[in-house]
């Protein structure tokens, strides 16, 4: 929510809990003093500065022996200027004022020599000034605080309950925690300050057959996602009872007989759907991609500038909106690493594309006069690029539309459960997705597993197939850790939220004999 704050200037508050002091102490005031002054000296049309401090942690057990523990900080600062129209950026790890001096030198001189190679000018969207800004995302218990002994406890029981089931040979299981805290100022007076925690749990079960020489993995479903251990504990998922039914899934999938492939109903549940929405609708929105920025690394996209407000992306029913305010969401924050206040917008209105997530230098040249939010470094050391926000399908608004009322509406089809492996061109239109559990539908009802499943389209078909979307109450929030892009390279983590979906006559392959088995 947006609350005044000083003098009528915005504040962006998702919890009430301080910035650790751990950041607040870093010299971060006497850093902006020093790197602006000298930004502002050389005449730059835009300077900023972002303090940036990255503390992760690692779990690793493979039936039920640590594997790994591996703890690390990164802290920096890096600088940014626009001269004459060109970029320049430099950073460092020490946090000193005349550090902070020499290394807006070095930008400045950076931005300089580029001037004679750039082919486009840099002109910045305007964005109100956030003077004295706080963000704090919700979490309830900071990973952080907790003893490595006890984290290390938990997921021993956890994988104790596995491979005490029948038909369980080993439990593989992991947690990666971030928390990321970061101050932002530019010469326009805007100085912000965030922190965010993020957690990606995960427990594996693989069940062998010796006799066949062959074996099955089935995994939690549980998401990362945008808490704090609080989500170990119960709140956002409930581990207990996955736990308990992953042992009988996976027996029974390993008994499963193979699918028969061709067109088929598919019922697709949001853990598997949000995958699906990142590769086809998040990164083809993505407007630098679109233009060709990515275009030697990550690819481009078939969701061109000219048919903004035209193409249709899929089925009057489809709304997909991009939103970097999305609670718990993993590319949620009060501001992006442009100074600009997180916001929602559509990118498919009515099954109609409409949007692309921009940044700052990038919406003047779609011909918007604001950003939207989308930027992002994944290090001090990294210069904040185009990223994606949290893109999610809506759910139907006018009924609660249950998983199991789209299922009683096909005769003959797959439900599928659970994300994969995945392929998918590099203009994001022709893809291939296959899932973790495979449910077959007759007569509207369940009736067993299947194996061996993927489902394959191009975007603009498998959307244009999409008959129906769940209600509310099967909205759920997927998402990654590691979504990459730019070179060198980043990752960000980023959220996907969608409900249960029905899509007619979707192209089904049997993996095993794709990959010449018999």
């Amino acid at each position: 929510m947006i609350v005044t704050h000083g003098a009528g200037v915005p504040r962006s508050i998702a919890s009430d809990r301080p910035v650790d002091p751990e950041f607040t102490s870093l010299p971060s005031s006497a850093l902006v003093d020093a790197a602006l002054s000298v930004a502002r000296t050389a005449g730059a049309e835009h300077a900023d500065l972002r303090v940036h401090r990255l503390v992760t942690q690692s779990l690793r057990l493979r039936d039920r022996r640590v594997q790994s523990v591996q703890d690390s900080v990164e802290t920096g600062f890096a600088v940014r200027v626009v001269i004459d129209g060109t970029w320049g950026f430099a950073s460092h790890a020490e946090l000193l004022p005349e550090r902070a001096a020499a290394v807006a030198a070095e930008a400045v001189r950076v931005a300089r020599a580029l001037r004679t190679l750039s082919r486009e000018r840099v002109v910045l969207a305007p964005e109100p000034v956030y003077r004295d800004a706080v963000w704090v995302s919700g979490y309830d218990r900071d990973p952080f605080a907790i003893a490595t002994a006890d984290k290390v406890a938990l997921f021993d029981d956890y994988s104790r309950i596995l491979l005490d089931a029948d038909g369980i040979d080993h439990v593989l299981a992991s947690c990666l925690q971030v928390k990321e805290q970061t101050f932002y100022a530019d010469l326009a007076g805007s100085t912000i300050t965030q922190q965010r925690v993020r957690l990606h749990p995960q427990l594996e079960a693989v069940s062998v057959d010796a006799d066949a020489g062959t074996f099955e993995t089935m995994r939690t479903l549980a998401p990362p996602v945008g808490r704090g251990w609080e989500y170990l504990a119960g709140t956002g998922w409930d581990w207990d009872a996955e736990l308990a039914e992953i042992p009988s899934l996976l027996g029974a999938k390993s008994k499963a007989p193979s699918v028969e492939p061709g067109p088929t109903d598919l019922v697709i549940d949001p853990t598997n759907l949000w995958l699906t929405i990142h590769e086809s609708i998040g990164h083809a929105t993505e407007y630098d991609r679109a233009i060709g920025y990515e275009a030697a690394y990550a690819g481009t996209s078939f969701a061109t500038p000219d048919l903004l407000g035209t193409l249709r992306y899929g089925t009057p029913i489809m709304q997909v909106t991009a939103d970097r305010t999305e609670p718990h969401g993993l590319a949620s924050v009060g501001y992006d690493d442009d100074g600009v206040a997180a916001q929602r917008w559509d990118l498919v209105r009515d099954g109609v594309f409409v949007g692309y997530q921009l940044d700052r230098a990038f919406a003047p040249r779609l011909g918007r006069d604001r950003s939207n939010g989308c930027s992002y470094a994944d290090s001090p050391h990294h210069v904040p690029i185009q990223r994606m926000a949290n893109v999610s399908l809506q759910p139907d608004p006018r009924t609660d539309t249950s998983t199991a009322d789209l299922i009683s509406r096909v005769e003959d089809g797959l439900y599928i459960v659970g994300d994969k492996s995945w392929s998918i061109d590099m203009q994001r239109y022709n893809f291939q997705f296959t899932g973790q559990r495979f449910f077959r539908i007759r007569n509207g009802r369940i009736d067993g597993q299947l194996r061996d499943v993927a489902y394959q389209a191009t975007t603009t078909d498998f959307w244009g197939s999409l008959e129906a979307v769940g209600g509310p109450s099967t909205w759920r929030l997927g998402g990654a850790f590691n979504c990459g892009k730019a070179q060198p390279g980043q990752v960000a983590a980023v959220s996907h939220g969608c409900p249960s979906v029905l899509l007619r006559g979707v192209n089904v392959l049997n993996t095993r004999l794709e990959g010449g088995g018999q």
